[in-house]
């Protein structure tokens, strides 16, 4: 299962859903390979970061080849999570090419809905390609109890592909979890941003089991 995590606006958390995602779907008993196609490497620095090796490999390719090497480098592995770059380029549309499935990671606020729309024409155009490329949203950031954070599913509504109904909410231990090279499932296995996390790799892999 090959997953690229992918948008084009800043500050939605896509490097925070691709570390967790990849370490969800290390304890379910996979071998788990992260590729950190961010020039801005945060994946490398959090692994770097790190007091032990982490529960997944983590590797290095911010150049628009990903979708070449993918399979060879992914040898051995059941999964491979790509922690995308921040922008539309070429190297965003390699990463594209290269998944299984896309997701998108929106806060929920109306410029962010607005701006998903430049990674959902990326996603279309590699569609044409490769029909059996799945997509969806994933509202992460979400404040509790607030309207927007109720209504971020309807307005995302509007675009053609379907967004997760796990969600992950804003909560403190991500920020203190990165800063201390580690996940929220290592500082708080039991916690509530687990569960999230948890649910969230129970309904991608679901979801990809019954592609």
């Amino acid at each position: 299962m090959k997953i690229s995590v992918q948008n084009q606006k800043g500050g939605t958390g896509k490097t925070t859903i691709a570390l967790h995602l990849a370490h969800g779907l290390a304890l379910r008993d996979r071998r788990v390979l992260l590729i950190d196609a961010d020039p801005q490497g945060s994946s490398r620095d959090w692994a770097a970061a790190r007091d032990s090796a982490p529960p997944f490999q983590v590797i290095g390719l911010d150049r628009p080849t990903v979708h070449r090497d993918i399979e060879g480098l992914g040898a051995g592995y059941d999964d491979i999570v790509i922690d995308g770059p921040p922008r539309v380029s070429a190297l965003a549309k390699s990463c594209i090419a290269a998944a299984d499935l896309v997701l998108v990671p929106v806060q929920p606020s109306p410029y962010d809905i607005w701006a998903a729309e430049e990674v959902v024409s990326l996603i279309q155009e590699a569609s044409v390609f490769n029909d059996l490329l799945k997509s969806a949203f994933v509202v992460n950031r979400k404040i509790a109890n607030t309207a927007i954070g109720r209504d971020v599913f309807e307005a995302l509504g509007s675009y053609d592909i379907p967004s997760l109904k796990s969600s992950v909410t804003q909560r403190v231990i991500f920020a203190e979890s990165a800063a201390a090279g580690s996940t929220a499932l290592e500082l708080e296995p039991k916690g509530s941003a687990a569960r999230e996390i948890l649910a969230l790799v129970d309904e991608v892999m679901g979801m990809m089991k019954n592609a």
